[in-house]
């Protein structure tokens, strides 16, 4: 018999059973959509939390205080205080560290705004001048703090567009008093809606002074961070080297093994996402490809069924003179089928669930999240349809092939 032959007798026996095989093709289904689904939402979650990590710029370097977390462990590392004002002064030292283009101690916590009877709880961000410059990000309404203010630790501060929007409405907040902590800051700037960027959302951001924010708001000595910029892209390495034993002298530390703080750069931290989120990715695409092997056995439960019932039909069709061959590739072809017709229906359901869980987290959440069409999820898909196919459907088929003619004629 031709293979051709052999094909439209598969596709006329799955027409047959038309609700079986649609039943049977659900499991698929389910299997691929889901892998589509994750695989699609972990590259848009990637690209988002990467392009928030580039808008910072290649050339930026945080020292954040602490032993670097390597574990569940290491999570309280994140609250050290090695981060003083002595080394702000040291790593301010052309002499220490020449490539450094712009230094900036940065604190932060949150805390509640009041304007009248309208509250809201805030992140405090306490920077210097240079946070414009540092993340470029410019005040649509009034100015930045000068460098003056931030010495004579002054209370004005640059709110978020949803602060603004909470507090005043569609007032104007320009040089109106807001309550932190007991005191009245005064409002000289309003930040452009720019919503979630690197580990902070600008729209719910109070900038103050970082002078300010230590001694009136959080009543500390030292710093949550220091941003530091390089002065070239290329001089980013050597800049890292030159904080490291600037620190390391400061704190009195020999063994690297024992340092109270570490680095960050941007490159670093796009190589961390990207670990993070392939690793999160790759299992969640794990969990999902069960339900693949649960159609799968249930595809050869079926087509074991499939083989009891057309008993009388295979015998038929070996008296008329089919191999055992063209039995056994008949089967085999209704099971192949069914899981690429499933697979190729979970392709479409998938990248169309994929499509509106985008548009609902770019519109309804505000963020910037793009659609990505996985296309090496499809053809992995596609590809794992085909081989539970094969595999599931082999048994079944074999089965099938081994019948004797005279005993399945006799078959009721």
């Amino acid at each position: 018999m031709t293979t051709v032959y052999i094909f439209k007798t598969a596709v006329n026996g799955l027409r047959a059973h038309k609700s079986r095989s649609a039943l049977t093709i659900l499991g698929i289904v389910i299997g691929i959509t889901a892998i589509m689904l994750v695989m699609s939402l972990g590259e848009g979650a990637q690209n988002l939390i990467l392009s928030q990590v580039r808008s910072i710029g290649p050339k930026i370097i945080a020292v954040v205080p602490g032993r670097q977390p390597k574990g569940p462990t290491d999570i309280f590392s994140i609250f050290a205080n090695s981060l003083k004002q002595k080394d702000l002064e040291a790593l301010q030292k052309k002499s220490n560290v020449p490539h450094a283009n712009k230094i900036m101690p940065v604190v932060f916590g949150s805390e509640s705004l009041a304007f009248g009877s309208e509250t809201y709880r805030a992140t405090i961000f306490g920077v210097t001048d240079l946070f414009a410059q540092i993340y470029d990000m410019y005040p649509t309404e009034g100015r930045i703090f000068s460098e003056d203010e931030v010495k004579s630790y002054a209370d004005v501060v640059i709110i978020g567009s949803k602060i603004k929007d909470e507090l005043f409405g569609n007032d104007n907040p320009l040089d109106k008093k807001i309550k932190i902590k007991g005191r009245n800051f005064k409002v000289i700037g309003v930040l452009p809606q720019k919503g979630q960027f690197s580990f902070l959302n600008f729209d719910e951001v109070a900038v103050i002074p970082y002078t300010t924010a230590q001694q009136y708001v959080f009543g500390i000595k030292h710093f949550h961070r220091i941003a530091i910029e390089a002065d070239e892209e290329k001089n980013v390495p050597q800049t890292v080297e030159d904080i490291k034993n600037t620190l390391r002298e400061s704190h009195g530390i020999a063994d690297p093994e024992k340092d109270d703080f570490f680095i960050e750069t941007q490159t670093e931290a796009m190589q961390t996402v990207s670990s993070i989120t392939n690793i999160l990715t790759a299992f969640l695409t794990g969990v999902a490809a069960i339900s693949l092997l649960v159609g799968g056995v249930g595809i050869m439960n079926i087509m074991l069924v499939s083989v009891t019932e057309r008993t009388r039909e295979i015998g038929l069709r070996k008296a008329v003179g089919a191999t055992e061959k063209d039995i056994l590739t008949q089967f085999l072809l209704e099971a192949v089928i069914l899981t690429v017709i499933g697979g190729i229906i979970g392709i479409v359901l998938g990248a169309l669930l994929s499509f509106v869980s985008s548009l609902i987290l770019s519109n309804v959440l505000a963020l910037n999240w793009t659609f990505t069409f996985p296309v090496q999820a499809a053809l992995l898909g596609l590809g794992v349809a085909t081989f539970v196919g094969l595999v599931f459907g082999l048994y079944p088929a074999r089965q099938a092939s081994m019948k004797s003619p005279i005993e399945a004629l006799r078959y009721e």
